[in-house]
């Protein structure tokens, strides 16, 4: 059946066309399918279609007959061309075109014309009955945003997506014959995400959790940027003093400590140095005095030893005792460059050495209490991306992780990864060959690690997340950046993003900003956004065949994000906390 005929095109541009529909009983009769978000085909005097989506509806009073007439704002978004569906604009429809409503045999053909669109991504809004797929490589391969307001049902979202990748569906493990090859990482802020993907063991679907109780972290691993950031006050009048003493002492110990690499080891390579015998050296800067009797001008204990250049390594290993600081001529003696310098510095590492919160970086220990060394680099490694257990996804529980912290350990992850990803794809490349094990790295609450704005906090976990947005594709590793604040989200990371999903936003000004990093022919459906009820997506992006409106099924399991019912849980009778317990839990005992 030939589908109906509702009016004529009034105006046409390349990116407005204005329809116009001449009476009230012919609007009335398809008021259903001419609805702010639907669609539209017309004529291009061929057998060709444009495909437009409704932006704007207005009526205005025919004067003789006092009857309605219709005219709708339309935006083009792609056309229909030999039963195939390509997006743009290239065929702009001229006035008096006629325009049809849009049929279900017209929507089935734009998704399932195209064959690399294969990867269910639920149901239209406006017809339940198609079902809506994305092509998955130009999903998976570009960088994702997904953000929406809270409630709006991101985390279900975010885990229905990663569900249908490595393969649970109701509980179930459909990969259970056969592990497929999926690497998936999440930054989990706010501890959600396990029960969304702990199956029962029958199921042979192996979780890989790392929270501050088993994630090995060594300290050793950071690189300048992170060390600095965690030891090092940016604001303090003997700042370069402290970083260029420090990057000393680093490097001489890394030397001392891998003696085999010594014409190899800079400020920034992975292996193994003694943080305690670092702190060691400071204070023994701090607290050197240098004698200044003839022939001697070096560091002088007051056992008489002196100390040269090529002696400095004795400040690893004790806190020494220097002479005093004498003008007399038989004990002359004055302060070194740097006594009394680092009083606030020393002061600092003693407090981040003592502080328990940090151990898992600063005290990180093997199963059998040892401490970590260069040799463990790999096993560090394997535990990020999956490889000790075998696990499709790893979450990286950053809830009990403190949050001075909290951008140094995001930086650390993910610059890891990235390198492994960039090494591991310049191997392959030298056979010519690709990347074949991609990663995809997912930022929950991204607005917490990776702000618009922010102090030198937040410094190390931009400069790596930045990189990845801007370079890892390239290396195949991409990233998915969830957030209910995308306005305060890094620019930089959101203007590399091809592919969004926008869940309702009740922000006006995140939901212009979404808008403003939107496609130029998503700009009118993009007005739903505060309108969309919980659970329903706006996507767009080179993942799809055009804009659209689409809900997905909920995850099973589902992650632990549900609001708590505050007045259900108010009705019911008085219940005692164990406040041992949260004690207990509060103080780690």
């Amino acid at each position: 059946m030939s589908p109906m005929e509702i009016g004529k095109v009034l105006e046409s541009s390349p990116n407005t066309i204005s329809i116009q529909i001449e009476n009230t009983t012919v609007f009335e009769a398809n008021k259903k399918k001419l609805q702010i978000g639907k669609y539209v085909e017309i004529s291009d005097g061929n057998l060709n279609k444009v495909v437009a989506i409704i932006q704007n509806i207005k009526s205005t009073v025919v004067e003789k007959s006092g009857d309605l007439k219709f005219i709708l704002q339309t935006q083009p978004i792609g056309y229909i061309e030999s039963e195939t569906f390509f997006r743009g604009t290239s065929l702009i429809p001229s006035p008096t075109e006629p325009v049809y409503v849009m049929e279900e045999t017209t929507m089935g053909l734009i998704y399932s014309s195209n064959k690399d669109y294969n990867f269910p991504f639920g149901k239209l809004v406006q017809n339940n009955g198609v079902e809506f797929k994305i092509d998955a490589n130009k999903f998976f391969g570009k960088h994702i945003a997904l953000v929406g307001s809270t409630g709006s049902g991101k985390s279900c979202t975010v885990s229905k997506i990663l569900q249908d990748v490595v393969g649970i569906s109701n509980g179930k493990n459909m990969n259970i014959q056969s592990q497929k090859n999926s690497h998936i990482i999440i930054f989990d802020i706010h501890s959600e995400y396990k029960s969304a993907f702990e199956l029962q063991s029958d199921e042979n679907f192996t979780l890989n959790i790392l929270d501050a109780d088993n994630l090995m972290l060594p300290y050793w691993l950071m690189n300048s940027e992170e060390l600095e950031s965690l030891f090092i006050e940016g604001n303090e009048n003997n700042h370069h003093n402290q970083v260029s003493q420090f990057k000393r002492a680093v490097i001489l110990n890394k030397e001392k400590h891998n003696p085999t690499l010594k014409d190899k080891v800079n400020y920034d390579t992975p292996v193994y140095f003694n943080i305690e015998e670092v702190y060691t050296y400071i204070w023994n800067l701090n607290h050197e005095v240098v004698s200044k009797l003839v022939g001697e001008n070096c560091p002088k204990l007051s056992d008489t030893t002196l100390i040269k250049d090529s002696e400095k390594l004795l400040y690893f290993d004790d806190k020494l005792d220097f002479v005093v600081q004498s003008t007399a001529a038989a004990t002359k003696a004055s302060n070194g460059a740097f006594h009394g310098e680092f009083n606030r510095f020393i002061s600092r590492l003693e407090t981040k050495l003592s502080d328990k919160r940090l151990d898992f970086l600063l005290q990180s220990k093997k199963a059998d209490g040892s401490s970590h060394n260069s040799e463990d680099f790999g096993d560090v490694l394997k535990q990020f991306l999956g490889y000790l257990d075998k696990s499709n996804v790893t979450i990286i529980d950053l809830s009990g992780i403190p949050f001075e912290v909290l951008s140094i350990t995001v930086s650390l992850v993910s610059r890891l990864v990235f390198d492994f990803a960039f090494h591991y794809s310049k191997i392959k490349h030298a056979t010519n060959d690709f990347n074949d094990i991609p990663f995809m790295i997912v930022c929950e609450e991204a607005h917490n690690y990776i702000p618009k704005t922010g102090g030198a906090e937040y410094k190390a976990s931009k400069k790596s997340i930045e990189r990845i947005a801007k370079e890892g594709r390239k290396y195949g590793l991409s990233l998915m950046v969830v957030s209910q604040r995308p306005s305060e989200v890094s620019e930089t990371i959101f203007s590399q993003c091809n592919n969004f999903i926008s869940l309702r936003l009740t922000n006006v000004n995140d939901q212009n900003y979404i808008k403003s990093l939107m496609p130029e022919n998503s700009n009118a459906i993009a007005d739903i956004l505060p309108n969309l009820s919980s659970g329903e997506c706006l996507i767009v992006g080179d993942a799809t065949l055009m804009p659209s409106v689409v809900r997905l099924d909920m995850p099973n399991p589902q992650p632990k994000s549900q609001s708590i019912k505050f007045q259900d849980e108010w009705q019911k009778d008085w219940k005692d906390a164990s406040f041992d317990d949260v004690i207990k839990r509060w103080k780690k005992e």
